[in-house]
Formats: C-alpha cells, sequence, structure tokens
C-alpha cells in the first residue's frame, strides 16, 4: 500500500479491480459467474489454485497457479492482478457515474455540472482535434518570447502558478520536525524520464531508452512546429539540462532517508546555494512567502545554479517549452497522445492504448477527485460496511499494543512511548468528512479538455498554497475516495483507507472473517506497521521527525531489518534483476508485521478462528493465508517488471505473498513445514520485529 512521506514523493498505486457482486476474481474478465451452492461468491476459489504445487515450496503458485496460467493480460494492460481487477470494477463505476451525470441537465457552478462537463470535454475527440495545440500556443509563444534573464526567471516562477514544475518540485506540506506548521518544500525535479538511473546506468535496457527517448524528444518538438534541425538543436539542449540535474540527483535509496532530506533554509541560504534563481522575487511571485522552506537537496539546487549562470536563454526556452508540452500530451491530439504511448510503451509492454473513457476518467478523478468522490461514495460505500471494518481496526489495535508490550528487544521507555504512538493514530475510512471546496473552479464544455486541464492545475495549485501560514487541516486526504490503495501519513501519524479499496478481494462485509482478516485486517496492519518501519519510526506520536528511541534500540531494530533487507535481496526479477531490498524495506517491513498480527487478531477475536468448519474444502486457516495470497496474484510484462524493480518501493507480488510468510511460524503450523521445504528457515533465520 502507498505510504505518504512527503507531498512530493512519487506516488506507484497498485492498481486493482475488484469484481461486480456476482462475479468471482478468476473469472471476471471473461464475464462468467462463479456461484456457490448457497448463492455467494466464492471467496477463495480452488479453480484459481495449482493443486499440484506444494504450498511448502511456493505459496504463490499453489495459491494462484490455475489463475496466472489463464489470466492473459489484456492488450490494454501492463499487468493484471487482483488490483487491476479491483481497479476496473471501480473504473465502470465511475464511467456509469459519470455518463450519468453528463446526460443530464446540470445546475451551473454545481459539482455535477463541473464533473460532467469536465468528462465531457474529455470525450469529445473531434473537438480535441480540432484545437490542435492552439490551447497551448499562449503559453509556448510566452516562453518563446523570453527577452533577458529576469524575463526568463519570471516565465519559471509565472509556470509554477500555472501547476507545472519545471525545473524542481514545489509542494505545500507539514514540516517534518514541527508538524503543526504548514512551509513550502522544494525537491530535485525536472527530468521527463522515470529515474535519475535511467540517466546514468550503462546496462542494455538504459542505453536502448535513452536511444528511444533522444527520437521521442525530437518527435514532440517536430509535432509542436519545429523542423528537423530545429527539433534536434532543441533535443540536444533538453538532454544536456536532464543529464546535469540526473547527475546531481538523489537516488530513490537516499531518498529514504527522512533526515537526508531535511534541510531547513531561509532565503538567504537559499541565496547562497543558487543565487542565480533571486529566491525572493520567485517566492513572491508564487505566493509561497515563508519564514523558512525545507529542501531535500541542495546539491540539486546547487547544480540548478550552473545551468541557469551558464546556459543560453534559447537553451532555457527550449527546456521549458518540452517541459510544457510533455505535460500536456496526454490532453491533446491524438499525434501527441500516441507519441507519448509509443514512447511508454519501453516501460510498460502494453500492446495498445487504453480506451478514450478510461483515460478521461482517470484524469477527472485525479484533478476532480473529491467532486468525483462525492458521487461514488454514495452508491458504492455504506455506513454498515464502515462499522465492521472499524470493530477489525480497533482488534488490530489491541493486538499491536499487545505485541509492543511483549517485545524482548525493545527498553521499557521506548515501549512507552511506541504506545503513546500507536494510541494517537488517526483513522480515516472511506472519504473525507470536509470535502474539497470547487467553488472557485470554473469548468465549462465548450471550453475544451486541454483549456479545463490547465484551469485545473491553476486551481489546484492556488487550493495548495491557500493552507501555508494557516493551521494544519487534519482533515485533508492524499487520496480519492476512488482510490484502490490505503496510505500511511507520519506527519499526520494517521492511517488512511479510501473506499476503493473496501471492497473484495481485500474486503467483504460478506465474507467470513478468515477472508477478510487475511485481505483488509493485514492491509490495515500493514499501514499500522508503517508507523514503525525503518522510516516512520523516526516520527513522534505528534508526527515530528524527532529522536524518541534509545541507541540501543534503534541498534536492535536496524539489526532485524538488516535479516529482512537481506532476504528481499536475494530475490530476482526476469531471472536476472535483483530485488532492492534496501528500496523496498518499509513495504516489507509492513508485509511482514501486518499480515502476523492480522492472524493473530483473527484467532484472537474471531468466533471463526475455533472453528473446525470448511468453506469451499478449506479450514479458516488455510483460508486466511490463501486470502492473503490472492490479493499480490499478477501477471505483469517484461517491461514493467524490469521498470518497477528499479523505481517501486514495493516489491513484485510472488514475494510480497512468499517473503512474509517464512518468516510467520503460524504458517508454518498450518501447512506443516519441515526443513528441505523450499519456504523453511531455520528458526533462528527468521525475521520478527512488531
Amino acid at each position: 500500500m502507498k505510504r505518504i512521506l512527503k507531498l512530493t514523493t512519487l506516488i506507484f498505486t497498485m492498481l486493482i479491480f475488484a469484481c461486480s457482486p456476482k462475479m468471482s476474481t478468476s473469472n471476471a474478465a471473461a464475464g462468467k459467474n462463479i456461484i456457490t451452492p448457497a448463492g455467494q461468491r466464492k471467496f477463495i476459489d480452488a479453480a484459481n489454485m495449482n493443486l499440484t504445487a506444494r504450498p511448502q515450496d511456493d505459496f504463490y503458485e499453489y495459491a494462484n497457479g490455475t489463475w496466472l496460467k489463464n489470466t492473459p493480460i489484456p492488450a490494454s494492460e501492463s499487468r493484471w492482478g487482483s488490483f487491476n481487477e479491483l481497479q476496473e470494477f471501480n473504473r465502470t463505476a465511475l464511467k456509469t457515474i459519470l455518463e450519468n451525470v453528463s446526460a443530464k441537465s446540470n445546475v451551473a457552478g454545481s459539482l455535477d455540472q463541473k464533473v460532467a462537463d469536465f468528462y465531457s470535454a474529455g470525450m469529445d475527440s473531434s473537438g480535441i482535434e480540432a484545437a490542435g495545440i492552439l490551447p497551448l500556443q499562449p503559453t509556448l509563444n510566452r516562453i518563446k518570447g523570453l527577452k533577458s534573464y529576469k524575463e526568463l526567471l519570471n516565465e519559471i516562477a509565472l509556470l509554477y502558478t500555472e501547476g507545472y514544475d519545471p525545473v524542481f518540485n514545489l509542494g505545500i506540506d507539514q514540516d517534518d520536525k514541527n508538524s503543526t506548521a504548514v512551509v513550502p518544500k522544494f525537491f530535485q525535479g525536472g527530468l521527463h524520464l522515470p529515474d535519475r538511473d535511467y540517466y546514468t546506468k550503462t546496462d542494455d535496457r538504459s542505453v536502448k531508452i535513452r536511444a528511444a527517448y533522444n527520437d521521442h524528444i525530437v518527435n514532440v518538438f517536430k509535432l509542436a512546429g519545429f523542423n528537423e534541425v530545429q527539433a534536434v538543436k532543441a533535443r540536444n539542449e533538453v538532454l544536456k539540462f536532464e543529464n546535469a540535474l540526473a547527475k546531481a540527483s538523489m537516488t530513490r535509496v537516499e531518498q529514504r532517508d527522512p533526515e537526508k532530506i531535511y534541510n531547513k533554509l531561509s532565503v538567504g541560504d537559499l541565496e547562497q546555494i543558487c543565487p542565480q534563481m533571486d529566491w525572493a522575487d520567485f517566492v513572491k511571485k508564487t505566493g509561497i512567502t515563508n519564514d523558512y522552506y525545507i529542501v531535500g537537496q541542495p546539491l540539486y539546487f546547487k547544480e540548478l545554479n550552473t545551468l541557469l549562470k551558464t546556459a543560453t536563454l534559447d537553451e532555457w526556452k527550449n527546456y521549458l517549452q518540452f517541459d510544457v508540452l510533455k505535460a500536456n500530451m496526454p490532453f491533446m491530439s491524438q499525434a501527441f497522445v500516441s507519441e507519448g504511448f509509443n514512447f511508454g510503451k519501453l516501460f510498460s509492454g502494453q500492446k495498445e492504448m487504453q480506451p478514450r473513457w478510461k483515460r478521461v476518467g482517470n484524469n477527472t478523478d485525479r484533478m476532480l477527485g473529491e467532486a468525483l468522490g462525492q458521487l461514488y461514495v454514495s452508491q458504492y460505500f455504506k455506513p454498515e460496511a464502515k462499522q465492521r471494518l472499524l470493530t477489525m481496526l480497533d482488534n488490530m489495535s489491541k493486538v499491536f499494543q499487545k505485541r509492543i508490550a511483549g517485545l524482548d528487544w525493545m527498553s521499557d521507555g521506548t515501549k512507552a512511548k511506541a504506545q503513546i504512538k500507536l494510541s494517537a493514530f488517526m483513522r480515516k475510512i472511506g472519504y473525507p468528512d470536509k470535502w474539497k471546496d470547487y467553488s472557485g473552479l470554473n469548468i465549462n464544455k465548450t471550453s475544451g479538455y486541454l483549456t479545463n486541464v490547465m484551469k485545473t492545475r491553476k486551481f489546484l495549485y492556488t487550493d495548495e498554497i491557500n493552507h501555508l501560514g494557516k493551521p494544519v487541516d487534519r482533515t485533508l486526504w492524499g487520496m480519492t475516495p476512488p482510490t484502490v490503495n490505503a496510505y500511511y501519513n507520519p506527519t499526520m501519524n494517521e492511517i488512511v483507507f479510501p473506499a476503493g479499496i473496501l471492497q473484495f478481494p481485500f474486503y467483504d462485509p460478506n465474507a467470513d472473517d478468515a477472508v477478510n482478516y487475511g485481505g483488509i485486517v493485514a492491509v490495515i496492519g500493514h499501514e499500522m506497521t508503517h508507523g514503525f518501519d525503518d522510516e516512520g519510526r523516526q516520527y513522534d506520536a505528534e508526527g515530528n521527525l524527532k529522536t524518541w528511541w534509545t541507541d540501543d534500540d534503534s541498534k536492535k531494530f536496524d539489526a532485524k531489518a538488516k535479516m529482512v533487507e537481506d532476504q528481499f535481496n536475494a530475490y530476482r526479477v526476469l531471472d536476472t534483476l535483483p530485488v532492492n531490498g534496501k528500496l523496498t524495506l518499509g513495504e516489507n517491513l509492513a508485509d511482514l508485521g501486518g499480515l502476523s498480527m492480522a492472524y493473530e487478531a483473527f484467532k484472537t477475536y474471531s468466533p471463526q478462528a475455533t472453528s473446525k468448519d470448511k468453506i469451499d474444502g478449506f479450514t479458516p486457516d488455510q483460508r486466511f493465508f490463501l486470502s492473503w495470497a490472492q490479493v499480490w496474484r499478477a501477471n505483469s510484462r517484461p517491461e514493467t517488471q524490469a521498470q518497477m524493480v528499479l523505481l517501486d518501493p514495493h516489491s513484485p507480488g510472488k514475494f510480497r505473498c512468499n517473503g512474509p510468510l517464512t518468516n510467520i511460524q503460524a504458517f508454518y503450523d498450518v501447512y506443516g513445514l519441515k526443513p528441505g521445504d523450499k519456504m523453511y528457515k531455520d528458526p533462528v533465520n527468521r525475521a520478527k520485529i512488531w
């Protein structure tokens, strides 16, 4: 699940689809209904399993093997699994909502009108083609017309107010060391490939991607009206900028240390690091004047200063134009959309583009998520579902309290502070108590899709900076209600579960406890554990980045965490690509803690835990672990696997399933693991922290 540590942290959302009420996950794509004799969904379906595989050797294959073998990846997708199935359900639900609201007469200025017109403009392919690049031309002409260095700095500031991040990432968020303060944060950015490693690595895949990127940049400029010579020249200048910024950028692993990316600087300090920027003028023009700023990577801003000092005005013009073009390509004519898709296939492996309704629906959720979300939750998230979930959440809290109290490696003083932090967790379930106010946003179908996107982008920037200088708004959400994900936010010390994930296979009010505890309760435990993983543990109960552990306790924790890091370092993707145990450590710790505590909560609080009755041929204990395994089943294209092993802080699904199980004694007991079994570990080598 997602874990928020910084506003500007790149988010990797695992896509999912929940089946419709009568469809099993195994046959949802084919439209086949699997109904048990009692008329209920089979929450654990043996038809999905490979019963010839030994659960003691590869539980992921045992639990999911037939599904994996018989479920192709749709041509428009990069992966297909339980997550995608749930996401597909939500997308289809949103499609129905959007089509219905677009078909009726809406009051001007209402949420329904704004959502309907945004979506309708996006679905108007002929109107988008007719508009071409015209809506973007004023911005491009403005950049082309820059005549001085002063005008360049003014333009950079203006682009931020329009919702772009041209040279670095800017966000408004809590101060990590004073969680009651809302402050501006500056982080590295400026790259149009997914990661700095694509610019610096020399392996065959990276070289191939860079060659394709060269062609892609030229193609984008030519679509914008450049001739071949101009486009090649502009391409070289863009690459000059991005290569320099990439070399000055931190790796993803380096950025996992909250202390490394916390640098509290004044405008005067920024002027010392990057004097070419004129920071006093920049923060005034962007509306983010403050006593201090949190800067993630000072070395990056030193390199930015070099570019500001040495690059010509023409080089800057081309770099800024490319940034604007890249940001808007998905919302422009088919030629731009196709160019973006064709280049993106190198990373996704997708065979064909998603249909327009999916792309426009996704963007409507992304840009107007709390307007669309209100329509979604009224139909797809009922109060009774929330109440059962809160009961299970309470049970998990009790188990975590007991676990902390019983730790044999942590001192009593640190335990007491850990208990205070756990009890202070804020819980957000389903959707916000206070919805975002969109009254200042003017959306009109006749304005056209790209114009509406640009207006919304500018509105969202203004909405964000309006929090500066005000008390922390603890009602804010970092995900929209239909999102199939969840997160822990350390500066808020909160766990958040959007309505989108509170459906099968994670959660179903009609499912037996074993299925729900192996699914959503393990997710609850996962997010709780994030508060105590290698990053989250550095924040106290009030959400401050602050030392509250003894040195000895920290050393013991690090030694235990290192066992998990080493375990995942040994896993391989596509036979040769190693999982990055450091990059994925937080998620792996959360999986281990969440699953082990969910099982204890099930055995402690569910009446089903003592039952011998089988459902669909499986005992309650077996159903618990099978529920866990089916959440992670997915087939992924090789291109996607190669990209995710580099970028994603989550491990691949097979290892998320099997990895924690090898450390949990209950799994050994239920499935009778013995020395010689492939998933067996000697007890002394099993990792256990919380």
